[in-house]
């Protein structure tokens, strides 16, 4: 009877700690060095686990991690309001390992500011 219910408890262990290992943090971003990016929305990418945005900002394609769809979403924002060509305002941290990339912490949209943290 315990041997079952250990196998079972082992496996979830085990994929529990898979998915945790699968996610990045974000110790690889520079939180000492905000910076904003004013541009139009290039490409938009409305999909787990992070919704991410790409914009033109110095001659470079920049890409912007947001947060979760669901968390967007629960912010107020939806697809619809990122379509490419939408002038936006990002504000984030930049990458220490990928250049140009950055972690967004808030994004202006419209004139209102959505939080995504």
């Amino acid at each position: 009877m315990k041997s079952p219910l250990f196998g079972l408890c082992l496996s979830g262990m085990l994929l529990t700690g898979g998915v945790a290992l699968a996610h990045h943090g974000w110790g690889s971003y520079d939180a000492g060095r905000v910076f904003t990016i004013r541009s139009n929305v290039a490409q938009l990418q409305w999909e787990n686990p992070h919704v991410m945005v790409s914009v033109n900002h110095e001659g470079k394609s920049w890409g912007a991690v947001l947060a979760p769809p669901f968390r967007m979403s629960a912010r107020g924002l939806d697809p619809d309001m990122l379509k490419p060509g939408t002038s936006v305002q990002i504000e984030g941290y930049p990458s220490t390992r990928a250049d140009a990339e950055m972690r967004a912490e808030r994004i202006v949209v419209g004139g209102r500011t959505y939080e995504l943290r």
